[in-house]
This record gives structure tokens, C-alpha cells and sequence, in this order.
């Protein structure tokens, strides 16, 4: 079956030329003559629209660019979505069918959506110039400019391109050539699909690394974050949370997952609200606990469900996934997760797309994905309690908060912070801390962390009179969580059971040692602990170092 195509001269002119029908991707042969209309030679660039010939090259997509959906000087455009990678990906052959073939096998089996395609081999360059494109995959054998020619140009003048070769040639000798001049890789056109979506796959990967090291490598040259604000929900000075932070800047736009790790109380969640913030998302964050759900519930959550899916289903229900479209779904103790929902999980983040419970019409996927957990997940996939394929998916990029105990600098910063959150709620004035209590908070290792500190302030303030704040209910609920359930109540001789007695200087000068130790060095708070004066206890150290 022959196929009319229409080719354009330099000069605009058209002429007719007769063509074998011709295979696409893994030899789906077009069902039909085709028609290619081409009136200048950048014809299928872009997304394969007409051009006047005197239209300037169209620019590759960005992340978040929307278009009108008007023609506009001879080039028809249309509202785009967010797309994927933040890179255009530039795919260049002579044959339009290929081209268009291979763009649909990367959008339905990678969620490859920013590409850009290009018949003709002398637009290339030009495209290139124009910036915005990561990686290029490349045919060899074309008229005008041939693959290996485009090839050199790409590594010369723009080496941060990556450059996937892909010819109808299995010629060992043509691949080390082209991998020594420069090529990410090489695919023969009739290799399986698998195998080249994951290359394009491990590509995309390698441009996101470096571009992650590039914005944190400029942060750490600035010395400051870009957009501070994100993160004003967190309150800290610590250098490690503000490298964290940093991270965070540089892998906000990527759509890949994010996991964050950490114990409980430190603050998971304002950190996924802070990187849903500097994403640009324009809709919300959905925050889902996952802790306890089975597959169902699970399912039905997240996916929702049609009419007359179960019993008692008479109305249709919008799953979270659904509610965060083009936001941030954020899942809280994934770690918590049974195998049968981690299966659905996994399906979601790969395929892209979701079955509501009753329906075998799929969904697309159309939020970014943050999950967090307090458990150790690589011990967990080692226990085979958590998947391994869902665990690589998940850490694509990871970050882990700190304990509150690892930066008990910000202990000072938190207690000024949650008073006045404190007082703001409950009514009152402003407290003042006594000068010790920061220390003494610091003498205590916080399990609950920061969500722990808040509880304890509040319910100070909350029993506060006076305008200096009482440290009573501090050292009461320090001494109550210390003090592990189930302990026998002390003898009332600590020395019962001692070969021999210490004298009391001996005894007294172990309590002073112990109490500044606990104090971290302030007289004040270790004479409270001691239940005596300041002054007297200043007395009792002159007198020990006598």
C-alpha cells in the first residue's frame, strides 16, 4: 500500500512523492494511507503542526507552560498540562510515523509527555540553540545531516545533552563508535520496547541527579535558600534541617515521589506542605493517614468508587487521588502499608493510572506523590514486610528529619515560638520562661519530639498565672516520662545494699556533681534539682574546691 506524502522544498514549495506504507514502533504499521504534510523543513517539530515558513522554531514544552488554543503566526497550539521530565526530550528521524509511534510508547509506558519531534536533521541545531532540551534521541541514518554528523555537533557544543542513539543498524561496530563519541546509550529500532523505555528511563534519571546536584551546589555556594518562606511552618537554626531544606528546593519540581523519613513528632508533614508549596502545583494537598487501613478501605480511599460497586454503594465517591489532581497526595505511615494495598501503590506510581473500585475504566494519575513513615523501610523490605520494587520506587528522592534530641539548638527557638502560638490560642499574655527552663528541656531526650515540647508548653500556659511561666509542669511531665511504667517505687534508702557507706561529703559532693551534670552546668537549675538555693549551693562548691 503506497502512501501520498506532500514533502516541502527550502523555499516552501510542495511537491508529491510516493511511499511504502511504513512500520511504527515494534512494527504497528499505519491502518491507513497517510498524509504528511511538511511546508517548511522543521515540519515535525514540536508536535507535528503546519507552519508558515517564515514562523520562528517553536520552543520545546516547560513544566507548567500552558498555550492558548488559538493559531498564532501560522503554528497551531493548544492548553498543555504539567509535563514530564522539566527537559524537553528532542526525537529526531525522518520518518514522521516512527516519530509519532515512539512518542505515544513513551507517554503510556513512562509518562514521557515533554517531547519534541523533529523530521528534519538540519533543524536540530537551531533547536538546540533555543535551550530547554536534556536529552535527544537520535536515528542514524537520515539525509542532509546524519546521525553520527549530529552526533559530534551535540557533543561539542552541548555536552550537558544527553544523546540515546537509535538506528535501524545491529552493527557492533557502529555502537562502540557512536558510545565513544559521546552517546548515553544505543538501541537497535527493532529491540523490545522494555528495553528502550528504560533507557530513556535511566537517562531522564541521570539528567534529574545532576540537576539536583547543580541546585544544591548553588545553594551551598549562596549560603541561603531561594524561597525561605516554604519552610516557615519549621521552625529551626540548625545547619543540618537547613541543608535539608536546601534538598528539598532542588527536587520540588520533579514529579518523581518523595519520601520522607523520621520519627514521630518531628515534622513529616510540614515538610511535604513546604515542598508542595515550591512544586507550583496548583491544587491542593491531600494528606491521607494510611496506618491501620486494609485493602479495601485502603482502595476505596485512595480510588474511590462508582455506583453499585458493594453494598450500600449508592452514590459514587471521590477517591483521594482524585482530589489532589494536579496537586500533592500526600501518604502518611506508608510504612504501615499491608502487601495487598503496597501492590496497588505500586501500580499507581508505575502505570500512572487507577481503577475506582467497581470500574474497569482507568484513571490517570495527575498529582505528585509524597509518602512518609516513622519505621525503617530498608529493614522492613529486608523482613519481606515491605516490597522491594515499591521501596526503590519510593526513595527516588529521600530525605530523613532529624530527631529533636540531634539539634537541641533549636529547643530555645521552639519554646519562644510555641508560647506565643500558645498564648495567641489560649487567649492569654505572653508568658516569660525562666532563664533555666531552656536548659533544663535540653537535659531530656524528647521521644515525642517536637510535637512533645508543643504539648508540654501548651499545657503550661495553659495553667500559668502569674507573668514569669512555672517550670513545675515542665520537670513534672519530664520526671512522668522518664519514669518507665510498671517501676517499682524507690526504697527509701538509695543506699540500701551499698558494702559501704559514702560519707556525707562524699554523698553530698555525688549529688552536687550529679545535678550540675544534669543541668548542663547552670547552678540555678541544679540547685532546684537539689531542692536548695542558689547561694547555697555556691557555698557548698567553694567549700568543695577548697
Amino acid at each position: 500500500m503506497a502512501a501520498l506524502v506532500v514533502v516541502g522544498g527550502a523555499d516552501g514549495s510542495l511537491r508529491k512523492e510516493s511511499k511504502r506504507r511504513r512500520s511504527g514502533f515494534m512494527g504497528a504499521d499505519l491502518p491507513f494511507p497517510a498524509l504528511s504534510l511538511r511546508v517548511t523543513s522543521d515540519a515535525f517539530c514540536g508536535d507535528s503542526f503546519l507552519r508558515e515558513p517564515s514562523a520562528p522554531l517553536r520552543e520545546p514544552y516547560a513544566v507548567g507552560r500552558k498555550e492558548k488554543n488559538h493559531v498564532n503566526d501560522g503554528v497551531y497550539s493548544r492548553m498543555t498540562e504539567n509535563r514530564y521530565p522539566p527537559f524537553g526530550i528532542l526525537l529526531v528521524d525522518d520518518e514522521p510515523a516512527w516519530l509519532r509511534s515512539l512518542s505515544l510508547t513513551l507517554e503510556s509506558s513512562a509518562g514521557i509527555t515533554n517531547t519534541i519531534l523533529c523530521q528534519d536533521s538540519r533543524d536540530v541545531p537551531a533547536l538546540l540553540e533555543g535551550g530547554g532540551i536534556g536529552l535527544v534521541l537520535l536515528d542514524l541514518t537520515m539525509p542532509h545531516l546524519s546521525g553520527e554528523e549530529l552526533l559530534k555537533q551535540i557533543a561539542e557544543r552541548h555536552p550537558e545533552v544527553a544523546v540515546i542513539v537509535i538506528s535501524g543498524l545491529n552493527q557492533v561496530e557502529t555502537a562502540v563508535r557512536c558510545m565513544k563519541a559521546g552517546a548515553f546509550d544505543y538501541f537497535v529500532k527493532t529491540d523490545e520496547e522494555d528495553r528502550l523505555v528504560g533507557g530513556v528511563l535511566r537517562a531522564v534519571r541521570m539528567l534529574e541527579l545532576q540537576r539536583e546536584n547543580r541546585e544544591m551546589s548553588s545553594r551551598l555556594v549562596s549560603g541561603g535558600l531561594r524561597h525561605p518562606e516554604a519552610f516557615a511552618g519549621i521552625v529551626t537554626a540548625d545547619r543540618g534541617m537547613l541543608s535539608l531544606f536546601a534538598y528539598i528546593e532542588a527536587v520540588a519540581v520533579s514529579p518523581q515521589p518523595l519520601l520522607i523519613t523520621g520519627e514521630s513528632g518531628v515534622g513529616k508533614e510540614l515538610l511535604a506542605r513546604a515542598a508542595h508549596t515550591l512544586s507550583g502545583c496548583k491544587g491542593q494537598l491531600v494528606a491521607v493517614n494510611v496506618a491501620g487501613l486494609d485493602d479495601t478501605v485502603f482502595a476505596d480511599t485512595l480510588f474511590g468508587h462508582v455506583r453499585g460497586a458493594f453494598t450500600g454503594a449508592e452514590t459514587v465517591r471521590r477517591g483521594m487521588v482524585e482530589e489532589a489532581a494536579n496537586g500533592t497526595l500526600f501518604l502518611d505511615e506508608i510504612g504501615d502499608l499491608g502487601i495487598p494495598s503496597q501492590v496497588k501503590l505500586l501500580r499507581l506510581l508505575q502505570e500512572g493510572e487507577y481503577f475506582p473500585l467497581g470500574s474497569d475504566q482507568p484513571r490517570r494519575l495527575r498529582a505528585r506523590v509524597i509518602v512518609a513513615t516513622h519505621r525503617n523501610l530498608a529493614a522492613r523490605e529486608a523482613a519481606g514486610e515491605f516490597r522491594r520494587d515499591l521501596y526503590y520506587r519510593l526513595r527516588t528522592h529521600q530525605v530523613h528529619m532529624p530527631p529533636l534530641r540531634e539539634r537541641k539548638g533549636d529547643i530555645p527557638l521552639l519554646l519562644d515560638h510555641f508560647l506565643a502560638e500558645a498564648a495567641r490560642t489560649l487567649g492569654k499574655k505572653k508568658p516569660t520562661p525562666p532563664p533555666e527552663l531552656a536548659q533544663h528541656l535540653a537535659t531530656y531526650n524528647f521521644p515525642g519530639n517536637v510535637r512533645e515540647l508543643k504539648s508540654m508548653v501548651f499545657d503550661a500556659v495553659s495553667v500559668h498565672r502569674d507573668r514569669m511561666l512555672s517550670m513545675e509542669s515542665f520537670v513534672r511531665a519530664i520526671g512522668s516520662a522518664e519514669e518507665p511504667a510498671g517501676t517499682p517505687p524507690p526504697t527509701l534508702n538509695p543506699f540500701a545494699g551499698f558494702d559501704k557507706l559514702p560519707t556525707f561529703t562524699d554523698a553530698a559532693e555525688f549529688l552536687v556533681e550529679e545535678a550540675l551534670n544534669r543541668a548542663g552546668g547552670n547552678q540555678t537549675l541544679a540547685a532546684r534539682l537539689l531542692g536548695i538555693s542558689q547561694p547555697a549551693l555556691s557555698k557548698r562548691l567553694k567549700m568543695m574546691r577548697k
